[in-house]
């Protein structure tokens, strides 16, 4: 196993996470508050690279009936572009409900705020990232 850097895209604010060395557990790393879509590419090529991610995951924010609006079309392109910057196939997971999980975390531990703002996305990226984990490691335990 090896090091997944998970990201929750936002119109302004990106919420980043990545998993420890053996690929079991999704930490938050950061929010990167970035307007242009390039420097937001490139820093997180770059952060790709500094942080020796061999696999990028990335929410995609599917409708609850499952189909995929604007916004999923969105985080599609700005994947593929960020394939292009980073050399690494880019793996959209569904996302549906990880930013309503995150704000109810916030609820419970009386996160308010400002201080709500700087994590909600982080918080995020964490979920889609541990999520993709648990069912990726799961499907590796059932075929060993």
């Amino acid at each position: 196993m090896a090091r997944v850097l998970g990201i929750d895209l936002g119109d302004v604010r990106t919420g980043v996470a990545l998993s420890d060395p053996f690929g079991q557990m999704a930490s938050g790393l950061m929010t990167i508050t970035e307007y242009s879509e390039e420097r937001l590419i490139t820093r997180l090529a770059d952060l790709i690279r500094e942080k020796g991610a061999q696999e990028v995951v990335m929410g995609l924010p599917i409708n609850m009936d499952g189909s995929k609006g604007p916004r999923a079309q969105k985080v599609s392109d700005f994947a593929l572009k960020l394939e292009e910057a980073c050399g690494m196939k880019i793996i959209l997971v569904d996302e549906r409900c990880s930013t309503m999980v995150a704000h109810r975390f916030l609820n419970e531990t009386n996160c308010r705020g400002k201080k709500r703002k700087q994590v909600v996305d982080t918080l995020s990226a964490e979920i889609i990232l541990q999520d993709y984990l648990d069912k990726r490691n799961r499907t590796v335990k059932i075929n060993e």
